[in-house]
Parts: C-alpha cells; sequence; structure tokens
C-alpha cells in the first residue's frame, strides 16, 4: 500500500509542515502523517506570528526558503513593527493573522509540492534496527518504511488537558493524546520529561463593548515578513487592550482551590514569560491589574482571542471574573481556556542538526524538544527537514552558528544548555544581535540557501540587487559633502548642532535623529542620486552607516567565536580523567560530547577555567 518514502514527517503543526516543505522542495519523497488532516498548521494558540525576536526568525525561515513568512503575509489582519523607538537590532515584525485562513493556505502550498504525500493516522511507535531508524508503525497497525524519521509531535504526546478538576487525555482540545513514542523512545535509552502551556477562553466579539477598551491599530505603512512578492496590506483589523482589576482578582482567586496549577496535579513546568493569570496574580501581588489584549481571529469570524488570560481554572470561575473585566460586561464565551501537559525529550540529547545521538536519521523539531512558539517550532522544523533530506542523500550536514541567526542561536542553545521550562526565544539570548537583524535576514542567508537548492535564482537576483545598491548608496552617501548653508537649516529643525564647514552626508547621518530621507531637498544632485534608490535599500544602507562601528565590534567578537569553534575535539576523549576539570564540566562533557572547543564553552555549567584544562589537553 505504501512505498519506502525517504522521509517520514511525524505531525503537521509549525514544524511538520515546514519539515516536509523543506526536505520535498530539496527532492526527498516525503509523507506527512498526522492524526486530523483538517488541522493541518493549526494556530492552537494566539493566532499571531512574529514578536520580539520571533519576528526574525520568521524572516530568516523566508531567506533560508521556508513558508512560513509566505503564508504569514497571504493571511495577516493586522502589522506592526515593535520596538520601533529602540535601535534597529530590537525592531521585531509581528502580524496578527485570520486564523482558518493561516491553516487553509498552508495545507494548499504543501498540496502544491509533488513530493509531499499525507496519511491520516495516528503514529503509536518507531521501527528501529541496529541502531537505525527504518520508518513507523500507525495506530492501525500499518508499518510504513523510510529512510528518516522527523517528529514534530507539538503536545500530544501523552497530553493532559487541565480545566479546574476535569482532566482528560488530549494533545488539543478535542483532539486526542498521542500514545506509544514516549514509552518506547524511553525503552530504546531516551531521558523524557513534562511539560505544560496553557490557552485562554474564546469570546464573542459581539457581545464586548470596545468603547471601554483602548484600540491598538496596525502601523499606517505597514511591512510584510517576506522577501519575496507576498501582497502588501490593504486593510487591517484593529486589536484592543483592556485590563483586569481588584474585582477581577478577587473572582479568580474563588477558584485557586480547585486550580491544577496549585494543588499539584500538573508537574510540568510551564512557560516563564507567558504564565496563567492565576500564575500572575499569585507571583505578582503587588500589582493592581494586568493587561489583556483583545485580538481577532480573523476577517469573517467573531471569534476573540483574550491574550493575557491563559488559565485552566473552572470554566465557570473564567466566566465570572471575564464579566468583571471593563468592557466584557456582557461577555459570551465560547470555549474555556485550559492548560495541558505534554512529553517532551530534553534537546540535550540531539546533535546541531537536530539528529538524536542514540539513533541514526531520527530527527527531533518542535515542543518534542522543549520549546514553546509557533517560529521556534517552525525554524527547527525546516532545518530537521533540511538535515534529514542531506543525511538520506549523504551529504553534508547544513548547521547555522550563533553568529548567523537566531534559530543558530536558538539550537545552539538547546543541544549545549538543554532547558527544564518551554524555551522561547528574545533578543538578549543572541550575543550578536546587531549583526542578526530582521531587515538583513535574507543578506545573511539566501546564498545558503540557494547552494542548498531551497532559494530559487530570482530570491537570489533580488538579494544581489539589494546588496550592490545598498553598497552604492553607502558609497555616495560616504563620498558626497554638503556646506553649511544647505544643511544647516534641517539641522536645526531637528535639534542638531549646525555645522561650520562642509561635511559629508556619511557623518551627519551617525547623529542620532538625522535620517536618509532629512537630505532630501538639500540639492538637486542629491535629490536626483536618493530618487533611484527603493526605501528596502535606503534603510539598509541607513542601519549600516548608523551602526557601523558596532557592527564592526560584533564581526571582531565572530572572528574570536570562529578560532574556538576551529579547534575540533576528538569523541573518544575520556573527561573523567582530566582531574583539573570541575565535577560538573565533567559530568556535563561527557553528556553532550562537544564537537568543538566552541560548543563546549557554551555548555551550562562548563567554566573558563575548565576550557583552559581542555585547550591545554589538546595541545592548544
Amino acid at each position: 500500500m505504501f512505498k519506502e518514502y525517504d522521509i517520514i514527517i511525524v505531525g503537521a503543526g509549525h514544524a511538520g509542515c515546514e519539515a516536509a516543505g523543506s526536505a520535498a522542495n530539496m527532492g526527498s519523497s516525503v509523507l506527512l502523517i498526522t492524526m486530523n488532516l483538517q488541522t493541518i498548521a493549526q494556530m492552537s494558540c494566539n493566532p499571531a506570528m512574529g514578536g520580539v525576536a520571533k519576528g526574525q526568525i520568521i524572516r530568516e525561515i523566508d531567506a533560508l526558503g521556508g513558508y512560513s513568512g509566505i503564508i504569514t503575509d497571504l493571511t495577516t489582519i493586522q502589522f506592526k513593527m515593535l520596538n520601533r523607538s529602540k535601535g534597529p537590532a530590537m525592531w521585531s515584525p509581528r502580524a496578527q493573522n485570520d486564523r482558518m485562513m493561516f491553516a487553509k493556505e498552508w495545507r494548499y502550498k504543501l498540496e502544491q509540492i509533488q513530493n509531499v504525500d499525507f496519511w491520516q493516522d495516528m503514529v503509536s511507535g518507531l521501527l528501529v534496527k541496529g541502531g537505525n531508524i527504518v520508518g513507523i508503525r500507525t495506530g492501525l497497525g500499518i508499518e510504513i518504511k523510510a529512510k528518516a524519521v522527523v517528529l514534530t509531535n507539538g503536545t500530544f504526546l501523552n497530553g493532559i488537558i487541565h480545566i479546574g478538576q476535569k482532566q482528560f487525555g488530549g494533545g488539543r482540545v478535542a483532539e486526542k493524546a498521542a500514545t506509544g513514542i514516549t514509552e518506547q523512545l524511553k525503552d530504546l535509552g531516551f531521558e523524557s520529561g513534562r511539560m505544560k502551556t496553557g490557552t485562554p477562553p474564546r469570546v464573542d466579539g459581539r457581545s464586548l463593548n470596545y468603547e471601554l477598551m483602548e484600540e491598538q491599530p496596525g502601523d499606517e505603512n505597514p511591512a510584510k515578513f517576506s522577501y519575496t512578492n507576498t501582497p502588501n496590506l490593504k486593510k487591517q483589523r484593529s486589536c484592543h487592550v483592556t485590563y483586569t482589576s481588584a474585582a477581577v482578582h478577587e473572582e479568580l482567586k474563588k477558584g485557586f482551590d480547585e486550580s491544577p496549577m496549585f494543588t499539584g496535579r500538573i508537574k510540568g513546568l510551564g512557560p516563564r514569560y507567558c504564565p496563567s493569570i492565576e500564575d500572575k496574580i499569585e507571583r505578582f501581588s503587588s500589582k493592581e491589574r494586568h493587561q489583556i489584549f483583545v485580538e481577532p481571529e480573523g476577517w469573517e469570524t467573531v471569534e476573540v482571542y483574550v491574550n493575557g488570560f491563559s488559565t485552566s481554572l473552572p470554566e465557570e470561575v473564567q466566566f465570572n471574573a471575564l464579566k468583571k473585566i471593563k468592557g466584557f460586561e456582557s461577555v459570551r464565551m465560547l470555549r474555556p481556556g485550559y492548560a495541558i501537559e505534554y512529553d517532551y525529550f530534553p534537546p540535550t540529547q540531539l546533535n546541531n542538526t537536530l539528529e538524536t545521538k542514540l539513533i541514526k536519521n531520527l530527527f527531533f523539531a518542535g515542543q518534542i524538544n522543549g520549546t514553546t512558539g509557533y517560529e521556534e517550532a517552525a525554524c527547527q522544523g525546516l532545518m530537521a527537514g533540511i538535515n534529514a533530506h542531506l543525511a538520506v542523500a549523504e551529504k553534508d550536514p547544513f548547521k547555522l552558528d550563533r553568529s548567523q541567526g537566531y534559530i543558530g542561536v536558538l539550537i545552539d542553545d538547546l543541544i549545549n544548555k538543554g532547558t527544564d521550562e518551554p524555551y522561547r526565544m528574545f533578543t538578549s539570548r543572541a550575543e550578536y544581535r546587531i549583526l542578526l537583524r530582521q531587515d538583513n535576514a535574507d543578506i545573511r542567508l539566501t546564498e545558503l540557501s540557494y547552494k542548498l537548492g531551497l532559494a530559487r535564482d530570482k530570491r537570489m537576483k533580488r538579494v544581489n540587487e539589494k546588496i550592490t545598491a545598498t553598497n552604492k548608496l553607502i558609497d555616495f552617501l560616504k563620498t558626497t559633502s554638503v556646506d553649511p548653508d544647505q544643511i544647516n537649516g534641517v539641522l536645526e529643525r531637528k535639534n542638531s548642532s549646525p555645522i561650520k564647514q562642509g561635511a559629508k552626508l556619511s557623518q551627519l547621518l551617525s547623529r542620532p535623529h538625522i535620517q536618509i530621507s532629512d537630505f532630501h531637498g538639500i540639492n538637486p544632485v542629491i535629490d536626483a542620486h536618493l530618487s533611484i534608490f527603493e526605501a528596502e535599500f535606503i534603510e539598509q544602507a541607513e542601519i549600516q552607516l548608523k551602526y557601523e562601528g558596532y557592527i564592526e565590534k560584533e564581526k571582531e567578537l565572530v572572528d574570536k567565536m570562529h578560532r574556538l569553534e576551529d579547534i575540533l575535539i576528538h569523541e573518544s576523549i575520556d573527561y573523567t580523567v582530566l582531574h583539573s576539570l570541575s565535577s560538573e564540566a565533567k559530568e556535563k562533557l561527557s553528556k553532550i560530547k562537544p564537537k568543538t572547543l566552541g560548543q563546549a564553552s557554551r555548555i551550562s555549567g562548563v567554566s573558563p577555567s575548565d576550557i583552559s584544562v581542555l585547550m591545554v589537553y589538546i595541545g592548544r
């Protein structure tokens, strides 16, 4: 009934979809197997993509030939560039999306790829022979052979849903949990753990009084995620902000004795940076109110996502508390919030290709690795799909280091430091964030994608045009001078000190409040030159010139890091005989088995003195 596939992808969430797309587009035959074909690319939690650091990840996925940015652009109902008041390293695109359109567009994209087949079934076990993965076994008892398997099980592995004192098996509301895989992996020698996440109630937007809330419109000139020619956003839907109050908190506290989190029924750790409303009230008891973001779920639905109100309290408590929120007095609840507890596998058990160390050609991606968030899952899926294809084709693996992308930071953090709580990406996790901006992901990564066969000629041509035009404009700004009488009027209007003699445009641009747009109208020559450049190229040139010093410093740090990365550590090294190493370093190094000195330096618990010991030992 089934042929032998190159790659089987288990799970069709954000990780599974990107894995299937990348592997198939590179030439592998792919089977995407999921328990429900109607929930491919489901936005299980909030209907939004991007945000702080996450927006950078979506841009990187797009530059590498993934689909998340394209799908986001096709289904956006509101776009915002966050942190515009800060430096460009902090700028982060975020989109509110139409939930149903998002899933529909993802399925449509995958169905256009000839190499992708679909099958609806639960995967109950893996076929392993001599330390190699050779296929999967389904709930129907069907065995399907494959040369590689990517597990992207999300929250479905032995998932348990909690609402008050009620609990029942499920990977998502109204969907059953997946069983069998965890138990088999543990028998094979894998270590597993439990994590928890949650979601807020959904409400009927017709029952809300938006006049009592603060409107949050999108950007006046909205951008987009993909570097391709996806359509520009012509219209937008507003979100709104309201707040909890002491009365809301008191209502919620009535259910605390039935809270699965407080009574100990939930054992797994939840996301630190996205706590439930009951957790916020308990941990931040001095705060009189918490923000509630009221987010529409699409163009043609009344369903509203109550962001900031994630909860697993009894449904009646949720409803009574919602009614006390300003603007929610007449609220109608469509479904209650809930918590979900699920199995994950500490990611220190993976190589930096996301292949498991124990089983050859078995890859893990997404929440199975302890991450949280669509974006974190999608980028892992992309990388796992790429590397599964390369493994099957017997080609060198594809890796990104910490200086090349947020994706590289995420994978490096996971495999070296591990995580015992849901891992979420932040700009602060990236030490080279001035290099890893959202505006230059295409410059950083498209050529790598092109060499893999994912990015097409058109994309590569566009990036080369951007690089050439940007360099040309930078050269013009560095070689063109203006006289005081031409520019001082502009400088005074911008509260910037006037000049007493001619100055290069690039020097003036280094001032905090001066932008390239301020040079329009100075003289016809400058106007004529600037008019030939697209807005994207102008922004790129401006950022590179304004932050030139910082960018060069980070490049020097990257060079230092790469020198450590070049020092290889032999797999057979016995760390226990190195008496000068700390006990923790011996334990962590023996477990993770880093391949380079650079990787060893980033393992939690390995100190600089431990690295010095290793350098002496390996003769450096």
